[in-house]
């Protein structure tokens, strides 16, 4: 088994500038479904972090009795409220948020960031991925879903995927204990047909075959929301690699790879001037242009 690692010189083509005549629409449109109550703060980690990725134009749809909380710290965020209970989706919500995918004609879909399982969140989670036709980065709650439904081959059709699973994650989708990491990357991606981000310690990237290693990140990003925050990056990735070089397995695998790495650097910049211990999750993406300019040998 061969395992590559990350490296800037393999990031570097993938930060190439922007054109001077373009608009938002040439850095994706994505759309994010997250949030519920008492976990407000994922959906808007995760939807600051896409912005501060580079995509074009992102739109937070959430249960709509957090909406208004989620609209007045997300300035730059669009939200779509969508019908609720007790706090959480309720599965009216996945035909609404269909419908205004018709109209709207999002690029790519992230689904997961504290969703929570309660109610009839897993029925929307399940309803919304079998009738999406977006590319989708997969995390979280959405995940526990999916391990919980044992509907993992369900990520086998449609448009390319990004998986994001921790090892518990992980386990429960492969119905047992993570043993050996490199050795459950590849069998999720082999079942789910997607490119696997598996966090943790030297977080691996695979897909079908391949398999590279992260060794950027560490203690500081051992807090609640480090997660939503990675999400995040990989989608504002994803959503800008697909519209310049359409959304493949292959540009899946690339924009996982640059946010991972470019999430770990966020760490460890941030560790360097407010100490591993004080980083919140929410501090992460400050550092992200220092981090793009690190991996392109401008700092």
């Amino acid at each position: 088994m061969k395992i590559q690692t990350v490296t800037k010189e393999f990031l570097r083509p993938l930060l190439g500038p922007r054109k001077k005549n373009t608009h938002k629409s040439d850095y994706g449109r994505l759309l994010i479904v997250a949030g519920s109550k008492g976990m407000t703060g994922a959906a808007a980690i995760a939807a600051k972090a896409a912005l501060r990725a580079g995509a074009g134009l992102v739109t937070l749809a959430c249960p709509d009795s957090e909406q208004p909380l989620l609209a007045a710290g997300l300035r730059e965020v669009m939200t779509f409220p969508a019908s609720s209970r007790d706090g959480a989706f309720s599965l009216r919500a996945a035909a609404e948020i269909l419908d205004w995918q018709k109209e709207k004609k999002y690029d790519l879909l992230l689904i997961g960031p504290g969703l929570s399982l309660k109610g009839q969140v897993p029925d929307f989670v399940i309803k919304l991925i079998q009738k999406s036709e977006m590319p989708a980065v997969i995390d979280a709650d959405a995940l526990n879903v999916l391990g919980l439904a044992g509907a993992l081959d369900l990520l086998k059709k449609g448009r390319p995927k990004i998986i994001t699973p921790h090892e518990g994650e992980a386990a429960r989708l492969l119905g047992g204990a993570v043993e050996k990491r490199p050795v459950a990357a590849l069998k999720l991606a082999e079942l789910s047909g997607s490119v696997v981000v598996l966090k943790g310690r030297e977080t691996l990237v695979a897909l079908g075959a391949r398999l590279m290693k992260n060794i950027t990140g560490g203690p500081a990003l051992a807090k609640g929301g480090s997660g939503d925050a990675l999400a995040g990056l990989m989608a504002g990735f994803f959503a800008q690699r697909g519209i310049g070089k359409g959304f493949t397995a292959n540009t899946a695998f690339e924009s996982a790879a640059l946010g991972v790495y470019l999430h770990g650097l966020c760490g460890d910049l941030a560790a360097r001037k407010l100490t591993e211990r004080c980083v919140l999750a929410s501090e992460l993406t400050d550092f992200l242009p220092e981090a793009i300019k690190v991996v392109k040998n401008e700092k």
